[in-house]
């Protein structure tokens, strides 16, 4: 390809609305334009990266046996009525009409659609296994759409479903796509981690995230430095810091707090570890009649350390609060406990369920809310001062530094992007919309699925936020819009420096590399600051002065500075690069 052929367009400074790095680099290097808040037009440089993502995605998705097919953006609403996902989904789903007043929505996935094709389709167990993906345009109404691709409305998806006979069956295809994301991820040359996830809005009882390592990740990972353990904050279990309970060794006493409502000022004004303290959230579950009325509402106190935050996808999972929780009102509060938040606690609460952390359950002498303004209770030890808490669970965001759960050394914590997830759905989506086969002896069965989701145009932020400069973006080989670029100067000048461009560019071109000859005319400052920032990894420059000695200028994107070749090593140089 030839500059003067393409569509370079570069910006000196990103806008003011581009938040993070990767933002800000995909504007100014001209891959992306704003449409609309969290809508993108996708340039031709952009649109060169996300095709060489999509192959490499193919690729493995075929080799691993999956099957592409192509299923509409637009659905119709039946059948996400028939999951009730239509109704519990919320407003993230785009619900249109159309002229004859039908109910559609423009899909967020598409689990609906390939399980009524999979109803239809896949009658036999000699049918299965089947998995079937797609590589489509995705909506999701975010409420807040920032970071550029990272977190927009509109999107590319890789999605695939798959089918089979039992469960045995399905966590083979499982594990299939799960060494399918990590081949993919190699091949993107990308730093990441897989890590156990919760399964979320998609259901299912096993997944695991594919994280891309960057401090502006808005996933908090959570991993072993010493083993193979690796979760998301979500999932990552927090075992209890103490392995039991210590004695009683001072007495229950209410101690004035003027004005310190806070577990970390309380611990300051007394002169105490925070970890000697008891932070008190309180929860409401309600009851609803078969119109949708209130008709019981119960409370719910959550007990962490002080120096612990509460873990609301943990939350949801304790018994009574798995069918959805709220944090309680002020009337709920002070009705149950008789004073405002800052300065609650367990002793004395009315017509409450106690939920304790794991840790706060072995705690004694502990410190928490006296139930009364300006005032906190020292010295709390449980089955002394209060009853047992009505369940122990692990409740809590684990903090680095805590055992890890596989007993093999201590947690870590680092920043991640997700761009990928797999699911083991089981019977979630075929349950609900009757997609059943005859088996071995002619009956009918459930088939388990499973679904495997990666943000193909998610990859770019990803990838940028993982590999920046000063200068601009740092593609890897494999998904950079041009491999390698010739910098000619002085083309229009000097004959020679004409002629060896055009031959390095034929040379190369004819090896199958990715190659663009800047043919433009620019200056070499001006040249070199638009490839820097655009990412090309490999850059060639010559020029009158070097050509008379034989030689070029070679310099890799994260070279510090070039090294100079012979005219005739070039090609040679890039093939051991390259690995061809």
């Amino acid at each position: 390809m030839k500059a003067s052929q393409f569509f370079v367009s570069t910006l000196k400074e990103a806008p003011a609305d581009a938040e993070v790095v990767s933002h800000k680099l995909m504007m100014r290097a001209g891959m992306i334009k704003r449409l609309g808040a969290g809508i993108y037009n996708y340039m031709p440089m952009g649109l060169r990266v996300i095709r060489k993502v999509e192959k490499i995605i193919r690729e493995e998705m075929d080799a691993a046996g999956a099957i592409e097919c192509l299923m509409p953006v637009i659905q119709p609403a039946e059948l996400w009525q028939e999951t009730g996902r239509f109704d519990k989904m919320g407003p993230e789903l785009l619900r249109v009409k159309d002229r004859h007043g039908r109910d559609f929505i423009v899909q967020p996935t598409s689990e609906e659609v390939i399980t009524d094709i999979a109803r239809q389709e896949l009658r036999s167990y000699r049918q299965l296994p089947k998995n079937f993906y797609h590589i489509q345009t995705k909506f999701r109404d975010e409420r807040r759409p920032r970071f550029g691709v990272m977190r927009g409305r509109e999107f590319t998806m890789k999605d695939a479903y798959s089918f089979d006979r039992d469960v045995a069956a399905a966590g083979r295809s499982y594990d299939n796509m799960y060494a399918a994301y990590c081949k993919i991820f190699d091949r993107l040359g990308l730093q990441y981690r897989a890590v156990a996830a919760d399964t979320g809005a998609i259901g299912g009882d096993r997944s695991h995230e594919f994280q891309v390592i960057a401090e502006a990740g808005e996933d908090a990972i959570v991993y072993c430095p010493t083993s193979d353990y690796a979760a998301n904050i979500e999932l990552a279990e927090g075992l209890a810091l103490t392995a039991s309970r210590g004695a009683a060794t001072q007495a229950l006493a209410k101690t004035p707090t003027p004005g310190k409502s806070t577990c970390e000022d309380v611990a300051a004004l007394l002169g105490l570890p925070l970890a000697q303290t008891v932070k008190s959230l309180v929860l409401a579950t309600d009851e609803l009649d078969k119109d949708g009325v209130v008709t019981k509402t119960q409370v719910w106190l959550l007990l962490v350390r002080g120096d612990h935050d509460l873990n609301e996808v943990k939350a949801g999972k304790v018994e009574g609060l798995k069918g959805g929780f709220r944090f309680a009102t002020m009337g709920e509060i002070e009705s149950r406990f008789g004073c405002k938040p800052g300065y609650l606690g367990p002793i004395g609460a009315k017509d409450v369920r106690i939920v304790a952390d794991r840790t706060v359950a072995n705690m004694a002498d502990f410190v928490c809310g006296a139930n009364e303004l300006d005032f906190h209770l020292t010295g709390v030890n449980w089955g002394r001062d209060l009853p047992e808490p009505d369940l122990v669970a692990d409740i809590r965001n684990v903090v680095a530094g805590d055992p890890s759960p596989d007993g093999k050394g201590v947690l870590a914590i680092q920043r991640g992007i997700e761009v990928g997830q797999v699911f083991y759905l089981g019977t979630k989506y075929s349950a609900a919309m009757n997609a059943s086969f005859l088996d071995e002896n002619g009956k009918p069965a459930l088939m388990e699925m499973g679904c495997y989701g990666i943000g193909v145009t998610r990859i770019l932020g990803a990838a940028i936020e993982q590999n920046n400069d000063a200068r601009g973006i740092v593609w890897p080989d494999s998904i950079a819009p041009f491999t390698v670029v010739l910098c000619p100067i002085g083309m229009d000048r000097s004959d020679e420096v004409k002629t060896v461009a055009f031959r390095l560019y034929d040379e190369i071109k004819g090896l199958g590399i990715d190659v663009l000859l800047d043919d433009r005319g620019e200056r070499p400052g001006a040249m070199f600051a638009d490839w820097e920032l655009i990412g090309i990894p490999h850059r060639v420059v010559l020029g009158d002065r070097g050509l008379k000695e034989g030689l070029v200028e070679y310099q890799g994107r994260r070279d510090e500075a070039a090294t100079k070749l012979a005219v005739g090593e070039v090609v040679g140089h890039l093939k051991g690069l390259l690995k061809l």
